[in-house]
């Protein structure tokens, strides 16, 4: 899991919050304890993914353009993480004359992609406003 969808889930019940109010990427960055040019790259992949809009100028910023209520957590993490979960490396040598070290990577490799399905279903079943609504429910203890 890389840390831009743990921002662009952040930024997105962020703005939900707002209630279709701009917000700044200095605003934003406050909010996910961050700095502002990390939040505009991330904020950059979900308006092309069509999750915010923007506008520039006084008073512009970030605007939630998709209802919170149908964008999933499986939405945001396949635009900004899909195949995180898999390492980039993997332990083995396919052509060991071992069958362990010849077959580990590709064993492997189908773990995690199982394993990557397995979070993007449960992940389909939680949306900016599930969120947002555990976040409110702290509030309350």
């Amino acid at each position: 899991m890389n840390s831009e969808f743990t921002i662009a889930v952040h930024s997105l019940v962020y703005l939900a919050h707002k209630n279709d109010r701009m917000a700044s990427s200095e605003a934003i960055a406050d909010n996910v304890a961050t700095n502002p040019a990390r939040i505009r790259k991330v904020m950059s992949c979900l308006r092309r993914g069509g999750y915010v809009d923007t506008r520039e100028g006084a008073g512009g910023g970030y605007r939630l353009t998709l209802d919170p209520a149908v964008v999933t957590l499986a939405d945001v993490y396949r635009l900004m993480a899909q195949g995180s979960v898999i390492p980039s490396w993997c332990s083995g040598d396919p052509d060991s004359d071992c069958v362990v070290g010849s077959n580990m990577r590709e064993v492997m490799d189908g773990i995690f992609c199982k394993a990557e399905k397995q979070m993007e279903i449960y992940f389909d079943g939680i949306t900016i406003s599930d969120v947002l609504g555990q976040i409110h429910e702290c509030e309350e203890c």
